[in-house]
This record gives structure tokens, sequence and C-alpha cells, in this order.
């Protein structure tokens, strides 16, 4: 399964708050499978949603 990030957040937002987790919940209320993950390379919290991989095998 590959994943296509939506929206990516910095990890040093002001005591609080929650960008991320916020547009999370927003697409998950429009129908989207939408998690937050954490890039630790680049010190950012990334809004995905999971997208299967288009099956190899033929009829």
């Amino acid at each position: 399964m590959t994943r296509t990030v939506l929206e990516r957040f910095p990890a040093g937002g002001p005591h609080g708050s929650w960008p991320a987790e916020e547009f999370a919940q927003a697409r998950r209320a429009e129908g989207l499978a939408a998690e937050v993950v954490m890039d630790l390379t680049t010190d950012t919290f990334l809004v995905i949603v999971p997208q299967p991989r288009p099956s190899t095998t033929t009829p």
C-alpha cells in the first residue's frame, strides 16, 4: 500500500495547538481515511491517506 501526503505541518507548533490533527479530522469528516504520522527526518507531521496499489494480476 502506498500513501499520499495531503499536508505537512512543522512539529514546533504552539503549546496546545494540534493543526495536523485538526486538518486530519476535517478530512475524515469528508470521508477520507486521513491519519497523522511523524517524519523524524524533517521534524514535521504529515497528514496522509493510504492508497491501495493497483492489482498486478491479470484475470
